[in-house]
C-alpha cells in the first residue's frame, strides 16, 4: 500500500521565497517567525500534529494557520484586528499617572500598587474608569519604576 503525502498546504513559490527569506534574515518577531516556520513545513508534507509539536505550539494552532493562509495568504501573518473599543488616555491622564505614581503612597501603604493607582486615578476624576493593566502599559511607556 502506497503512503499519501497530505498537502496541508500549497504555497505559491513567491510566497515560498517570501517566508524562507523572513526566517533567514532573523528579523521577524517570534509569532511571525513560527507562522512562517509552520507554513514551509505544511508545504513540505509535514503533518499538524508534528509542525506543532516542532514548533511548541497547539495542534488547533497550526490548522488555524493552514486555514487562514488558504483564505488570506500572507496575511495571515499579521494578528488579525483585536475587538473591543482601543484604550484612549489622552497626554494630560497620562501625566496625572505618572504624578501620582511618583507621589508618596497613602496611608498604610509602602508604596503604590497598580490596582490602588487605578481606584484612585476614578476616585480623583482624573480618568472616567481605568484598569490596573492600562495603568501598568501607561507606566511602562515612561520607563517609571516606582510601581
Amino acid at each position: 500500500m502506497q503512503s499519501m503525502k497530505k498537502e496541508h498546504v500549497k504555497l505559491t513559490q513567491a510566497d515560498q521565497d517570501f517566508l524562507e527569506s523572513i526566517i533567514s534574515k532573523g528579523t521577524a518577531t517570534a509569532k511571525v517567525f513560527k507562522r512562517a516556520t509552520g507554513l514551509l513545513e505544511l508545504n513540505r508534507g509535514m503533518t499538524l500534529q508534528a509542525v506543532a509539536q516542532t514548533l511548541g505550539v497547539d495542534y488547533n494552532t497550526v490548522a488555524a494557520w493552514r486555514d487562514c493562509y488558504r483564505r488570506n495568504g500572507l496575511a495571515c501573518l499579521k494578528d488579525a484586528p483585536r475587538s473591543g473599543r482601543p484604550i484612549n488616555i489622552d497626554g494630560k491622564a497620562r501625566a496625572k499617572i505618572t504624578a501620582l505614581a511618583c507621589s508618596e503612597a497613602p496611608d498604610g501603604h509602602a508604596q503604590w500598587s497598580l490596582r490602588l493607582l487605578a481606584d484612585r486615578l476614578v476616585e480623583l476624576g482624573h480618568v472616567e474608569s481605568i484598569s490596573h493593566t492600562q495603568v501598568s502599559n501607561v507606566l511602562k511607556k515612561t520607563n517609571s519604576n516606582r510601581t
